[in-house]
Parts: structure tokens; C-alpha cells; sequence
């Protein structure tokens, strides 16, 4: 399930800098859920960058935005240990300002989830079922 997009400028940075972004971002991902990298998906997400605005100002400058989907449930540490970590690989690895970087995590309910055509719910129930036993979450 774990899925990041990171949303930046087209044109704004180097492939290598895009691909150590996916590539550190689905370690960072699989480290904090304790999750199999197999299962970790990172994309890169282009938009043009006169097409955007911060403060109601087409931008002059590289606006990143992340979005990181999770199943519901998990523990508010490994959201909150998400946010940093894809903060700071983003101001490492392409050098842009902290202060411009935003990010969210979404979550999802397992129900809602698809896993070769099988909602989470089923496909990871035993997984799902584990964690909430012990109080980790899905």
C-alpha cells in the first residue's frame, strides 16, 4: 500500500536528484511503516512551474508538495515520522528551502483500498488484524 507522489517542476532538477528522490523516499517509506519495500510505490508528479501560485503569486521558484497515502489506523509517530522524513529528503536531495515544502498524509480505510483487484480488507486481513491487537494500526 505504501504510495508517495512528490509534486515538482517540471524541468527544475536533474534525473539523478528525481530518482535518489523515489528511490531514498521508498526506503524512508518502508523503514517507518515496517513495511516490505516490495510493496512501496514513489512517484514523481510534474507540473509545469508557471502554472503554479504560493500566496496568491505565480510562483518564481520550485513549490514541492508531497502526498503520502496509508491505510487508516496507523500510529500518529509513523504519520508524523512520515511528514519529516519526506521534508528532508526533499530539502536534501534537491536542495529547495524547508520552509516551502508541504505535505500531507492521506488515509485510507482498507475497505477502500485495492490490492490485485481484493480490498486490504481481505487481502491483509490477517495483517490488519495483527496490528490493531497490538495497537499499531493498519
Amino acid at each position: 500500500m505504501p504510495i508517495v507522489h512528490f509534486h515538482l517542476p517540471a524541468g527544475a532538477f536533474t534525473v539523478d536528484q528525481l530518482q535518489g528522490l523515489l528511490v531514498e523516499g521508498s526506503a524512508a517509506y518502508a523503514r517507518i511503516l515496517d513495511s516490505p519495500i516490495e510493496r512501496v510505490r514513489a512517484f514523481i508528479v510534474h507540473y509545469e512551474p508557471n502554472l503554479v501560485a504560493v500566496g496568491g503569486r505565480v510562483a518564481d521558484s520550485a513549490a514541492p508538495y508531497f502526498t503520502a497515502i496509508v491505510l487508516a489506523g496507523r500510529a500518529v509517530e509513523q504519520r508524523h515520522a512520515l511528514l519529516t522524513a519526506f521534508t528532508d529528503l526533499i530539502v536534501d536531495t534537491l536542495g529547495v528551502e524547508r520552509s516551502g515544502v508541504r505535505g500531507q498524509i492521506v488515509e485510507v480505510a482498507p475497505e477502500n483500498w485495492g490490492i490485485a483487484g481484493v480490498p486490504a480488507s481481505g487481502a491483509r486481513a490477517a495483517e490488519i488484524a495483527a496490528r490493531a491487537s497490538a495497537g499499531e494500526g493498519a
